[in-house]
């Protein structure tokens, strides 16, 4: 979406993410927060050049982003090849946007530059083992990558973020030549969607069924779910989506092994791939 048509009505921006059933109340409004609101994964897009210095236009925003004690413990691998964004579609199971997109980025949970840094000054990085290290590297990726992922929106760009990099990590590696404690959190692809592909905005979840005061609280969960599920079913009904609600989607995704593609077997991946994790 073009930043110039993010000045969507906030009634209308909370009515397509929410569905007609759960509009929250209306408060503080601007165009940021309605470009944000309007976000939509897009899997189709044209062959379109990006313009110069997108990429970096991205970086900056995604530095910008919190980064815990200032440790900078991600890093990105930008692709345009056509061959290795085919060998990473097929790691994510097909996807052909993959192939589509002018740019596809790869975020890294990155400890290896931190430990090179504790190498050249004769110190040993004790703490980079631990599953708390790993975590603040992985949630430091995701913070930089929905920054760019903003900035890429307010700027004509449509995303999607693609976790199947997480399928086989240790080939993701390969391609990328990435050093120990270097792991794939996730893709993204980057460019100009097809229109005739947009499609609609996916409703959420209420704010009631996930947003408590005070304490964490299920008394409503029940009702809350049910609401959703109808709002989901519709949307379903309107695409043609074979799973008709979130609570069926949930159960395909969690009820079964299959769902996780191949990742059940990440803790041991990661250990190979240098996060001996204690």
């Amino acid at each position: 979406m073009e930043f110039s048509k993010a000045g969507i009505s906030q009634p209308d921006a909370l009515l397509r993410r929410y569905g007609k059933m759960d509009i929250p109340n209306t408060g503080p409004w601007n165009d940021v927060i309605s470009s944000i609101l309007s976000h939509q994964s897009v899997r189709s897009y044209k062959p379109d050049a990006l313009p110069d210095y997108t990429l970096e236009t991205l970086m900056a925003a995604a530095q910008s982003a919190a980064t815990s004690s200032n440790m900078q413990v991600w890093s990105l691998v930008s692709i345009k090849d056509s061959k290795k964004k085919i060998e990473l579609a097929k790691i994510a199971g097909n996807q052909k946007h993959i192939e589509e997109c002018p740019l596809f980025l790869v975020w890294l949970a990155d400890l290896s530059r931190n430990d090179r840094l504790g190498t050249d000054e004769g110190v040993e990085m004790v703490v980079s083992p631990y599953v708390e290290t790993f975590l603040v590297a992985a949630i430091d990726a995701a913070l930089a990558a929905q920054n760019a992922v903003v900035a890429a929106e307010s700027i004509g760009l449509s995303t999607v973020y693609i976790g199947a990099m997480r399928n086989n990590p240790k080939r993701v590696g390969e391609l990328l030549e990435l050093p120990p404690q270097v792991f794939p959190v996730f893709g993204l692809c980057v460019g100009y969607a097809k229109e005739d592909n947009l499609g609609e905005i996916k409703p959420r979840l209420p704010q009631p069924a996930v947003a408590f005061k005070e304490v964490y609280g299920i008394d409503n969960e029940r009702e809350l779910r049910a609401r959703y599920d109808n709002e989901m079913a519709e949307f379903s009904s309107r695409h043609e989506i074979a799973t008709d609600t979130w609570t069926k989607k949930v159960i395909n995704r969690m009820g079964s092994l299959t769902g996780m593609n191949g990742r059940e077997t990440l803790l041991g991946v990661l250990s190979s791939m240098g996060f001996p994790l204690r």
